[in-house]
Parts: structure tokens; C-alpha cells; sequence
């Protein structure tokens, strides 16, 4: 299973998933920009949950820690033990694939080791990908990758989805989106990966700029997501990959109707409002 965050559920003809990506957990008194990630992480999950707690499931987009450390790994178990709702993992370019499977044991790769994960819903099948490039894991490296085994798991996947409309779910955006120093670090052969899913896949959802970004490519619509923690300046000219900003965190929120997909981003800090009824939905 893979790492991001989003909850599915049943409401009416509606299918909720909440989504998290770029969580960047780090070990105790560790902080990112003056920002404490775990804390972070909580927040959005006790907001989202708070709100949309008949969500069925929950999917975690990569870049689940900061360093791949397997004590990051551990505290990210210790949270995501105890949710009400069944969760998805994938990892980014900051995870260990070795870590991963050491702490979260019990999550079962694909048959090439790599933590990609199918979600069948009677319309929809959600296709969870592994981005990761690596082993060796190098720390100046952080493009995307998907291996010969990987785009043959996702070809199996796509064939098999008996009419189902396909979304597909990865860390690394497979195009560019007007950030220098990020579109260097995407998914390698991005061309290539559209040409292969643009014509049967739905909707591509992606993590790894932590900026709320949408658009379509080759034809397929697609959403980046921004970070609970830190994010990415709206500075286009900028060519390192590693500017951030203490802007408000976000989750996102897909909901899945008979008729297609809506995508809404949650920037959770700001929420602290109380939800009042609209004047003009008040009855006469």
C-alpha cells in the first residue's frame, strides 16, 4: 500500500477521499522552518477527520518523512495505527523504501517490492503508484522514477479495471508546472508515462511541490497538492527545489460522483471559523 492521505466514503451516490501528501514527519524537538511536521500532521488529520469523518478511506502521498529514517517511520505508525478509517501508503523521494517495510511490516508490497496499491469502488478504481527511485537511496537525487517491473504492475492494473473509470495517485508530478527548480526533480520519462495513461485514466492526482496546482496534460486533468507542513513560495523564476515558506497547511478532499471527479483543497489552519447556515439558504 502507498503513502498519501485520503479518506473515501459512502454518501448518497458520493465517494469521499481526503488526501495528504508531503507530510515530512521528523524525529522529537525536529522542526522544518521553525514548523513542527507531526504537530502539523495532527491538525490536518483532527480537522478532516472532524469534518468529514465518514470518509471510508484515507491515502498518504509520499514524502511521508523528511530523512527515511526509521524513527520517522515509527512515529508515523504510532498515529496512523489508531485512525477510524483504513489508509493508503506510497512514498517520495525523502522516504527508504527499507524503513518503510521494517516499521510498517504488515503493508504489503507489490510482487517487485514496491509500495503500489490498487482501491476498488463499484465505479472508480484508484491506482496507487511508488515513485521512489531507489535503492540506492541518494540524498542529492530526488526526481521520480518508475522502473520496467512498476509500468508493468500499473498496465496489469489498468487492463483489469472492468469498466471502472481510472485515477491514478503518485508523489511525482509527471510534467512540468512552471517551477524551475521542481519540474527538474519530476518524474523521469513523464512524456512517455502520459502518452501510456492519458487515454484511459480519468484524473492523475500528485504530490511533491507543495503548492495547490491544477490543469491538464495531454488531456488529463490533474491536481498537485500542497503540504500540511511548509510550502512552496509562489516565486516562478526560482531554480532551487528547496524554497519554503510557513504558508497555511492544506489537506484535499475528492469527492467521486456518477458523473465525474471534484477536487477541493483544505487550507485547514485558516479553517477556525464556525459553520454558520447561509443567510440566503434560510427557509422563508
Amino acid at each position: 500500500m502507498p503513502l498519501t492521505v485520503y479518506l473515501i466514503a459512502k454518501n448518497n451516490l458520493m465517494q469521499k477521499i481526503l488526501l495528504l501528501s508531503d507530510i515530512h514527519l521528523r524525529g522529537p524537538d525536529q522542526t522544518i522552518i521553525g514548523l513542527d511536521p507531526v504537530a502539523q500532521f495532527r491538525a490536518a488529520l483532527d480537522h478532516a477527520l472532524a469534518r468529514h469523518g465518514d470518509a471510508a478511506h484515507l491515502i498518504l502521498l509520499g514524502d511521508l518523512t523528511h530523512s527515511g529514517r526509521e524513527l520517522e517511520f515509527e512515529r508515523l505508525k504510532a498515529i496512523t495505527d489508531h485512525l477510524p478509517i483504513p489508509v493508503t501508503f506510497t512514498l517520495g523521494n525523502h522516504d527508504n523504501r527499507d524503513n518503510f517495510s521494517k516499521v510498517f511490516s504488515h503493508v504489503r508490497p507489490d510482487p517487485s517490492g514496491h509500495y503500489q496499491s490498487v482501491i476498488d469502488l463499484p465505479q472508480h478504481r484508484l491506482i496507487v503508484l511508488d515513485t521512489l527511485d531507489g535503492p540506492p537511496f541518494r540524498n542529492d537525487h530526488h526526481a521520480g522514477r518508475l522502473c520496467a517491473d512498476r509500468l508493468g504492475w500499473l498496465d496489469r492494473q489498468i487492463a483489469t479495471a472492468a469498466g471502472r473509470k481510472i485515477l491514478i495517485f503518485m508523489h511525482h508530478p509527471p510534467m512540468d508546472v512552471g517551477f524551475c527548480g521542481m519540474d527538474a526533480i519530476k518524474l523521469a520519462g513523464g512524456d512517455a508515462f502520459l502518452d501510456r495513461v492519458a487515454p484511459v485514466a480519468t484524473h492523475l492526482f500528485c504530490g511533491h511541490i507543495h503548492r495547490t496546482i491544477s490543469g491538464s496534460a495531454k488531456g488529463l486533468g490533474f491536481t498537485v497538492f500542497k503540504s500540511p507542513c511548509h510550502q512552496m513560495p509562489m516565486e516562478l523564476s526560482g531554480a532551487d527545489s528547496s524554497y519554503s515558506v510557513p504558508e497555511p497547511g492544506a489537506y484535499g478532499l475528492i469527492l467521486l460522483t456518477e458523473d465525474g471527479v471534484i477536487v477541493h483543497t483544505e487550507d485547514f489552519e485558516m479553517a477556525t471559523h464556525k459553520i454558520e447556515p447561509r443567510l440566503d439558504a434560510l427557509p422563508e
